[in-house]
């Protein structure tokens, strides 16, 4: 039976829809107009295994178009060339998607740095990343400028003055100063060929990552009333819970959610934590294996900045986890406590059901 879509966000007739799937199975047009079709699709209703029945798209590749081509978008409205999106869409969904984590300006400065470069997705998402912790900077390093060419070729300075491995750091010179812009920048970083001082570096912490194994961690869901004093009504309004896997996000039919988590040292400690969703790769460093989804329990309360931990902030309107070398001149919304991977438990039906023997 044909899958109908379910909760209409966007609406789409029936035609319009299969008309989009028509040309999403023949591939008509360029991937940035792949990328709109699959979105468009999954706003009203249809979801991405459907799509890839009926398409072949895989899941993975939707999730790349569609943002790669709201990246693209944003080229168009920052005002770059045709000769530019034109490169992109050439095609380089894959580079555009690595500039995500910037915003409108940077990835257009970005995107023109990538295409003068002929870089690909790799050397792109070092770009994107260097360009971003660059901009975090309350003042700009002495000898480089904000062009994106030596944003990136800052990292690369910053790295060759901490290797004490001669060919390791002549080979960081060299690709700092294939991206240097700047005569000032240049000149910085051919001083380290006769400065041969090793800085000390700091290297960021291990996330604490924790990942539901034992069947006795499997908490129960409770409903919160609320903090005292509270009335009757309070206690009378609270609805039955509903479930959300994998993490168990419990749900209130008249609002308000809870999520169960063991009693960690880390969760007990927390003053006032706070759960947020989001993709493994969203995270500042990339956790081993494939991406999936994750929960990051963030301590409100934790605001002092502190080099052996990870933060959240607001970075253009939306938030974000960071690693800060030293005091960052921004604020602080909260300490992150740990990342909690789904568990992994085969049988869950063993837990409740009793033991029963043959006679």
């Amino acid at each position: 039976m044909e899958e109908k879509p379910q909760d209409n966000s966007s609406q789409l007739s029936p035609e319009v829809a299969e008309e989009l799937l028509r040309s999403l199975i023949y591939k008509e047009g360029t991937w940035v107009d792949w990328g709109k079709a699959c979105l468009q699709l999954q706003k009203a209703g249809y979801n991405s295994q459907t799509i890839f029945e009926k398409t072949g798209f895989q899941a993975s590749q939707q999730n790349l178009i569609i943002v790669a081509a709201q990246v693209y978008d944003s080229l168009v409205k920052a005002g770059v060339s045709e000769e530019t999106l034109s490169y992109y869409r050439g095609p380089k969904s894959d580079v555009l998607y690595e500039l995500r984590i910037l915003n409108q300006e940077q990835r257009a400065a970005a995107a023109q740095l990538a295409q003068e470069k002929k870089l690909e997705f790799d050397s792109a998402k070092e770009v994107a990343k260097a360009i971003q912790e660059f901009s975090r900077f309350s003042q700009i390093p002495a000898g480089f400028t904000t062009d994106p060419g030596d944003a990136v070729a800052y990292q690369y300075w910053k790295r060759a003055r901490q290797k004490k491995d001669l060919q390791e750091r002549a080979r960081l010179i060299a690709q700092g100063l294939k991206f240097a812009r700047s005569e000032s920048a240049r000149e910085a970083i051919e001083k380290l060929l006769s400065d041969f001082t090793v800085a000390p570096s700091r290297t960021a912490p291990l996330i604490p990552i924790y990942r539901l194994e034992a069947e006795e961690e499997i908490a129960r869901i409770i409903p919160v009333v609320g903090t005292l004093p509270l009335t009757r009504q309070d206690l009378e309004t609270i609805s039955p819970v509903q479930l959300e896997e994998p993490f168990r996000i419990a749900h209130l039919a008249k609002g308000g959610s809870v999520v169960p988590l063991p009693g960690w040292q880390a969760v007990l400690k927390a003053e006032d934590p706070v759960a947020i969703l989001c993709n493994s790769d969203r995270l500042p460093t990339p956790l081993p294996g494939k991406a999936e989804d994750v929960l990051v329990v963030v301590d409100r309360q934790g605001t002092q900045w502190d080099v052996n931990s990870y933060f959240l902030i607001e970075r253009e309107g939306q938030l974000t986890f960071q690693w800060f070398e030293e005091a960052p001149d921004l604020l602080l919304l909260g300490q992150l406590v740990l990342v909690l991977r789904p568990k992994k438990i085969l049988d869950e039906n063993n837990i409740i059901e009793p033991w029963q023997m043959d006679d």
